[in-house]
C-alpha cells in the first residue's frame, strides 16, 4: 500500500471523523501528513496515533477563513515536511436552519469555512504545485452539492460552489500536470452525527434509529464510513488517478444522481 512515497499531503478537518480516515490512509500510503484542524488538541491527538504506529505526521492548528493563517501554515508545513504535493480540503461545518430564521453570520460562517476557506487553502499551495509540474488536490462535497435540501440552504450553496471552483481549478491547472476532483461523500456515520448535540441526538429517539435511517437511505442499504470516503481520496490522489480531473465522484451507496 506505498502510495505515497516521500510525498507530503495536507488534510484539512484532519482531527476527527472523515479528516482523521483520510489522514490515516494517506499515511499508511507513505505519505507525510500535516493533520491541520481548528482544534489544536484533536490535530495532535491524531497526529500522535499516527507517529506511534511508525508513520509519518504532523500537526497544525489553523482557521481555514483566515488568509494570512493560511499563508503561514503552507509555509510551515513546507518547512517541517516538505513541498505540498497532496491537499485535501475536507475542513467543514453544516447547520439544520430554516432560511426565514437565517441570520447574516449563519450564513458567512457556512460559506467561509466550506468554500472560501476551500478557496485559500487551494491558492496557497497551488504556485507551489504548478511550479514543480505537478500535484493533486481533493475537495470533500457533499450529496447537497448537487441536490438542495431544505433547511439547509447555505450549505448547499457552499457545496455547490465547491464543486464548481473544483470543476473550474481542474481545468485552469491541467496543463500543469494538477489534478482537482471532489468526492461526494454520502451519509457518514462521524461525530456530526453522534456526537453531542449531532443530527442522531437532534432529529431521532436513538442511536440506532439514526443508524437505520443511514442504512434505508441508500439502497446498498448500509451507511458510509470515513474509511470508505477516504479510500476514495487515496485512490484520486494516487498514480491510479493521474488521468482523472475536474470529477466528482461519490461515495454514498447509490442514493443520489450522478
Amino acid at each position: 500500500m506505498n502510495d505515497f512515497p516521500d510525498k507530503v499531503a495536507l488534510v484539512t478537518g484532519g482531527g476527527g471523523g472523515i479528516g482523521t480516515a483520510i489522514c490515516t490512509r494517506l499515511a499508511a500510503g507513505g505519505a507525510k501528513v500535516a493533520v491541520i484542524d481548528r482544534d489544536l488538541t484533536s490535530a495532535e491527538k491524531v497526529a500522535g496515533q499516527l507517529v506511534g504506529q511508525g508513520l509519518q505526521a504532523a500537526a497544525f492548528q489553523l482557521d481555514v477563513t483566515n488568509s494570512a493563517a493560511v499563508n503561514k501554515v503552507v509555509a510551515d508545513v513546507e518547512s517541517q515536511l516538505g513541498p505540498i504535493d497532496i491537499l485535501v480540503n475536507n475542513a467543514g461545518v453544516s447547520q439544520f436552519k430554516a432560511l426565514l430564521e437565517m441570520t447574516d453570520e449563519d450564513w458567512d460562517r457556512v460559506l467561509a469555512i466550506n468554500l472560501k476557506g476551500t478557496f485559500l487553502m487551494c491558492r496557497a499551495v497551488l504556485g507551489g504545485m504548478k511550479g514543480r509540474g505537478e500535484g493533486r488536490i481533493v475537495n470533500i462535497g457533499s450529496l447537497l452539492s448537487k441536490i438542495g435540501n431544505e433547511n439547509f440552504s447555505h450549505y448547499a450553496a457552499s457545496k455547490f460552489g465547491v464543486l464548481g471552483f473544483t470543476q473550474s481549478i481542474a481545468a485552469e491547472f491541467a496543463p500543469s500536470n494538477i489534478t482537482a476532483n471532489c468526492v461526494i461523500p454520502g451519509l457518514v456515520w462521524t461525530p456530526m452525527w453522534s456526537g453531542p448535540g449531532g443530527m442522531a441526538e437532534t432529529f431521532f429517539s436513538s442511536q440506532e434509529d439514526a443508524k437505520d435511517f443511514h442504512k434505508s437511505y441508500t439502497p446498498l442499504g448500509r451507511g458510509q464510513t470515513p474509511e470508505d470516503v477516504a479510500e476514495m481520496v487515496a485512490f484520486l490522489a494516487s498514480e491510479k488517478g493521474r488521468n482523472m480531473t475536474g470529477g466528482s465522484y461519490h461515495v454514498d451507496g447509490g442514493a443520489a444522481p450522478r
